[in-house]
């Protein structure tokens, strides 16, 4: 009998999971925050970065260096933290990409570089065929979804759609060498890539019908690699959001750069995925709660056959609408695009 009890308990312990990191308690509903900063905690370059920053440093960075060796050792508190990011009403619920966005606002450059890419808007007129340029540097390519629940939607396509060539023949814009209103060409393009590429999958949108704003709850096949021009990009962390607009909860899934497993990190718990992420075989991941995408730049590859393959999505709705918008400025004004 005992001999059972025994057998049994040894079972149970070989299908335990046991986590190798810890969570973060969470003070009201900032699970948007938590998940933010264990993507950044998980991110090699980031947390060393963060390690060598100053005590005396006037940014958020002594701060996050603080919350790190915290993490290292057991579940660890976010109040200072909490308090840095001006966050008065822990209960309020608020969007995970904005507190990504603000946390990296506040750290010092270095620390951030990683994340920072820059993009080129290119204005071209159709008549003169002379061409502005204007450069701006981002944290986050916005993807619009689209598709209803049952259907899956390609990023894929969606980053490609982002820097596709366009013809802007409705909305002419004024161009300052033929001294009035033309058509356009308005081309985006990656001019530096960041070594972590964040993608933001846009799942919230205005119905028109029912005069509100709607999470989308399509599926969303997220590949494993990104080719890039000439740098290739892995999938390493994913920022989830559950639930709608009022009530909602967000998690990330992040694969460690020291064990090379993926784990869940949900507020206090940290649970190691057992199962393949991807799957036996599986180059992408079906999601119905990705919202943060983070891909780490891995090597480059001079293969011109691999520089024009995959790539994302971004925001065709947002690119449309600033467009229109800079219907009444002069071609020396580039459209805003890409910026987040």
């Amino acid at each position: 009998m005992n001999r059972d009890r025994i057998k049994v308990f040894k079972e149970k312990l070989d299908n335990l999971t046991i986590s190798d990191y810890h969570g973060l308690h969470s003070p009201g509903f900032t699970c948007y925050l938590n998940s933010v900063l264990q993507v950044l905690f998980m991110t090699e370059n980031f947390r060393d970065a963060i390690k060598s920053c100053s005590e005396n440093s006037t940014t958020i960075d002594r701060h996050l260096k603080r919350l790190f060796a915290d993490l290292e050792k057991s579940t660890a508190q976010t109040h200072n933290i909490t308090r840095k990011l001006g966050i008065t009403d822990v209960y309020k619920q608020c969007d995970a990409a904005e507190y990504f966005q603000k946390i990296l606002s506040l750290t010092s450059p270095e620390v951030s570089e990683i994340f920072k890419g820059e993009l080129n808007h290119k204005l071209t007129c159709l008549c003169c065929k002379k061409s502005h340029d204007q450069k701006s540097f981002f944290w986050i390519l916005p993807i619009v979804v689209e598709g209803s629940h049952h259907q899956t939607y390609s990023m894929v396509n969606g980053f490609n759609v982002f820097f596709k060539r366009e013809k802007m023949c409705g909305d002419k814009i004024f161009c300052n060498w033929c001294q009035k209103k033309q058509e356009v060409e308005f081309v985006c393009e990656i001019t530096q890539n960041p070594q972590i590429l964040t993608l933001l999958l846009k799942r919230f949108s205005f119905d028109h019908r029912r005069k509100c704003y709607v999470k989308l709850n399509c599926k969303v096949d997220v590949p494993q690699t990104l080719h890039i021009k000439k740098c290739r990009y892995e999938l390493y962390a994913l920022v989830n959001h559950f639930g709608n607009l009022t009530r909602g909860h967000y998690t990330a899934d992040i694969k460690s750069f020291e064990t090379g497993e993926w784990y869940n990190f949900n507020d206090q718990i940290v649970e190691m995925v057992k199962d393949s992420f991807f799957g036996s075989g599986n180059s992408s991941v079906r999601s119905q709660t990705a919202y943060l995408l983070m891909y780490r730049k891995v090597f480059r590859n001079a293969d011109k056959s691999t520089q024009e393959t995959q790539s994302t999505r971004s925001d065709v709705e947002v690119g449309r609408r600033e467009r229109r918008d800079s219907s009444s400025s002069s071609l020396a004004c580039c459209s805003d695009r890409g910026k987040t």
